[in-house]
């Protein structure tokens, strides 16, 4: 057991991170560039220059994942753009290094502070992550692809960086393969019906 001070101190990692994104997000939301993350500025962004628009996009893709935008905008934006193919590598791109991002900032500031969570679904979990940490994580990326909560858990929960950035590359390209087809065929089918 122990009093407060003791709990502050187990948890204090777990309470920066926290307090991390929630200033981040706060920060965002009262400057107002969190309304800027929409898909006409993403696709203005795309359109001014390749080269300087693929950095930005990437930059804007990192910044986005850890206030909660969510990753099949910026690919909207990307296929809308560019095409299916190029929008399609480009969100493989800036997904990756998003993610990549995410990971050291949070392990940076939390450690592995999920694993001092004394509960038996967070140790069933772990159990999962221990045994299969590559199999378990491109299966978790396939079906979440980029969401924030799933980068800020694997890295806080002890996973490898290695295995991390491996489970990145390889359960990334399903999953926006299937959005790239999707946003073309229905682009394909609105614009037969306009």
């Amino acid at each position: 057991m122990g009093g407060p001070g003791v709990l502050l101190r187990k948890y204090q990692r777990l309470i920066a991170v926290v307090i991390f994104l929630v200033l981040a997000f706060l920060f965002f939301e009262v400057s107002g560039l969190r309304q800027g993350f929409n898909l006409e500025n993403l696709r203005a962004t795309l359109s001014e220059s390749i080269v300087s628009g693929a950095i930005l996009f990437i930059l804007l893709f990192c910044a986005g994942n850890l206030i909660q935008i969510p990753g099949w905008l910026f690919l909207a934006a990307a296929v809308l753009t560019l095409d299916k193919l190029w929008g399609g590598v480009l969100t493989y791109v800036a997904a990756v290094t998003s993610c990549t991002v995410t990971y050291w900032l949070i392990k940076t500031l939390g450690g592995d502070a999920l694993r001092q969570l004394e509960s038996p679904i967070a140790k069933r979990i772990f159990s999962h992550l221990d045994e299969h940490p590559l199999r378990s994580q491109i299966v978790l990326r396939t079906i979440f692809q980029t969401a924030p909560a799933l980068n800020y858990s694997l890295a806080l929960s002890r996973v490898r960086p290695r295995e991390y950035f491996l489970a990145l590359l390889l359960g990334l390209p399903l999953p926006i393969i299937l959005y790239c087809v999707g946003f073309e065929f229905l682009i394909d089918y609105f614009m037969a019906r306009a």
